[in-house]
């Protein structure tokens, strides 16, 4: 059994691409770095933010698959993006990467408005916290 139960009370609105609360029961957090668009050699990839979307997720699920856990085991992710509007006119294809990288079972999340990142060049950047069973 899941760690992880979403709760997506019928009195909100439909949540899409996220759940409104998230409780978690598991024996260990997993707290997930911000991950960007960083390749191996410490460059960012991508010139649009569904490529940087995409290998900041990637990022994020392998420093979680590397402490044992999976992407249902998400409970909490933060999406900070330097162009809202940018995240928001590309919605529908990032949520298809969500889908394609980390599949249905989604956590609370946020997206939040930066000036900048640390990386310059970087566009978004992504955290989170996981339970593993």
């Amino acid at each position: 059994m899941s760690p992880i139960h979403r709760i997506n009370p019928a009195e909100l609105s439909p949540p899409a691409g996220f759940s409104h609360a998230v409780t978690a029961t598991g024996s260990q957090l997993v707290f997930l770095a911000g991950q960007t668009a960083l390749d191996q050699r410490g460059g960012i990839t991508g010139s649009t933010l569904p490529e940087q979307f995409a290998t900041a997720l990637t990022n994020l699920l392998s420093a979680l698959r590397a402490a044992g856990g999976a992407p249902a085991d998400l409970a909490r992710v933060t999406v900070y993006a330097t162009d809202v509007a940018d995240y928001r006119a590309n919605a529908a294809e990032l949520g298809r990467i969500w889908r394609r990288l980390a599949g249905r079972d989604y956590p609370a999340m946020a997206v939040i408005g930066a000036v900048r990142l640390w990386d310059e060049q970087a566009l978004v950047e992504i955290d989170g916290v996981a339970v593993l069973p």
